[in-house]
């Protein structure tokens, strides 16, 4: 939840219980004391416009899936801050007479007090749920951020293994030329030695020869 939204409610809250505590307060004065009381509430009335106000745009501003659940909690203050103009006004009227006002005060008052103390109580509630809730989107985020985190390890696990294999393919590429160009230099060399034994062979078979000529001529003469 946004932190900016949290500090505007926090102050709408306190707001809210000094207005209604005022609003008691001055059905109970008259004269002077009335007028300051009814100037207080007054004012304190347009500072929470300004937090509804506030509370509003940070609202509107946010993601929409935490727009749509400070929205919900917004109009659960505006409600409350209609309850509590209603009470103002009933306060603060001119026409009406001493007894109808007293009647309002212990009845009416008490009413809307009891109504407005109610909807604090569903607020609060609503409060707690919607930090519940995004105490549990956090932890969500938390997890999704460490299964992110575990794939790009293993990514790169898997392209460090890629190079290896890669260099591996190419090793045993260039080994395969090295016993290719072996081979060819062993067949090479086999052709000479061939080569080299029909040479000697036919040296040694005109030596042969030669000898049995020599033989033949001092044997005859």
């Amino acid at each position: 939840m946004s932190q900016v939204f949290e500090g505007y409610e926090r102050q709408y809250c306190e707001l809210s219980v000094n207005l209604s505590r005022k609003c008691t307060s001055a059905g109970s004065v008259d004269g002077e004391q009335k007028k300051q009381k009814i100037s207080e509430i007054k004012a304190g009335l347009d500072d929470a416009d300004a937090l509804i106000r506030k509370m509003d745009l940070e609202a509107r501003s946010l993601q929409p899936s935490m727009k749509a659940t400070l929205l919900a909690k917004l109009r659960e203050y505006k409600t409350d801050l209609n309850n509590l103009k209603s009470e103002f006004k009933r306060v603060s009227s001119a026409n009406v007479n001493l007894a109808a006002r007293d009647e309002l005060l212990e009845l009416g008052m008490a009413d809307a007090m009891m109504v407005s103390s109610d909807q604090r109580g569903r607020l609060l509630m609503s409060t707690e749920r919607l930090n519940q809730s995004t105490d549990r989107i956090k932890e969500g985020r938390k997890a999704a951020l460490e299964t992110e985190e575990l794939g790009v390890s293993i990514l790169q696990d898997l392209h460090q293994q890629r190079q290896s294999l890669l260099h591996a393919r190419n090793a045993i590429h260039g080994v395969d030329d090295n016993i290719t160009q072996s081979k060819k230099i062993l067949a090479i060399m086999s052709r000479r030695i061939s080569r080299n034994k029909w040479i000697v062979g036919s040296i040694i078979a005109a030596l042969v020869v030669a000898i049995i000529l020599i033989l033949y001529f001092k044997l005859t003469h």
